[in-house]
């Protein structure tokens, strides 16, 4: 499929099954999605932390994984300002809001007021799968990145496809019909080749979701807006796409 897919790649976590050792990178990864090495920006997931520090992953990706230990960075594309976080919070130090990951994230956000903003991590701040569910360690991210106007939020973790209408600080669905959207849309795409989980109980806020289809999420970065759209995997149904304005 990527080999089809033009543009940036980003990953959401849990590259390499099942350990994210130096074997799991070479064996699994390096020969399909490593192919497109040049132009990914990762993110860890928590199967990279069952390789102690996460050390074989920030090996293989190298300076495009932020600093070991740390595992957040940011960087521009087009008119957008991306930015990949570390949800392994245990691991770097916590995810709170005096946490050295969310101060740096308050510093990231002033020094790049862009109209439009993305950040990705691999534990969903708010998921219906029933594996693991929205996860409240991430919160204090979400709340930055809401406060400063950010428009998307990518995740992974849950092994399904949810999309979320746009919601304000609390998880609540944010007003409608405004003249400019007033939300943060998150997205869970953990659909990426690993076995799919079943959900649980939907929340109010899913828009739309799939635990029946392989694929990806594709988006089309505008200068004040995105497309988006899931690419699915040959031979399977499910689609979901549209369009929205930045914030």
């Amino acid at each position: 499929m990527l080999d089809g897919l033009g543009g940036t790649i980003l990953t959401l976590g849990d590259n390499a099954y099942p350990d994210g050792t130096t074997a799991d990178f070479a064996n699994c990864y390096a020969s399909t999605w490593g192919r497109h090495l040049s132009r990914t920006y990762p993110s860890a997931g928590n199967h990279e932390y069952e390789t102690a520090g996460a050390a074989a992953y920030f090996a293989y990706f190298g300076d495009r994984a932020g600093n070991p230990g740390e595992g957040w960075y940011s960087f521009d594309l087009g008119a957008w300002h991306l930015i990949a976080l570390n949800s392994n919070c245990e691991a770097i130090g916590g995810c709170g809001p005096d946490s050295p990951q969310a101060e740096w994230l308050r510093a990231d956000l002033a020094e790049h007021p862009t109209t439009c903003t993305l950040a990705y991590w691999h534990h969903p701040r708010w998921s219906s799968g029933d594996e693991h569910g929205s996860d409240p360690r991430t919160d204090a991210l979400w709340q930055i990145l809401f406060t400063a106007g950010a428009d998307l939020v990518l995740t992974g973790h849950d092994h399904v496809y949810e999309r979320f209408v746009p919601m304000d600080a609390s998880g609540a669905a944010a007003p409608a019909g405004a003249a400019a959207p007033t939300g943060m849309t998150e997205f869970v795409v953990g659909t990426g080749g690993r076995s799919l989980y079943a959900f649980g109980a939907l929340l109010p806020t899913s828009a739309t979701h799939d635990n029946a289809t392989y694929g990806v999420l594709q988006l089309t970065l505008l200068a004040d807006a995105y497309d988006w759209e899931f690419v699915s995997a040959s031979g399977t149904r499910f689609a979901d796409s549209g369009s929205a304005d930045c914030r």
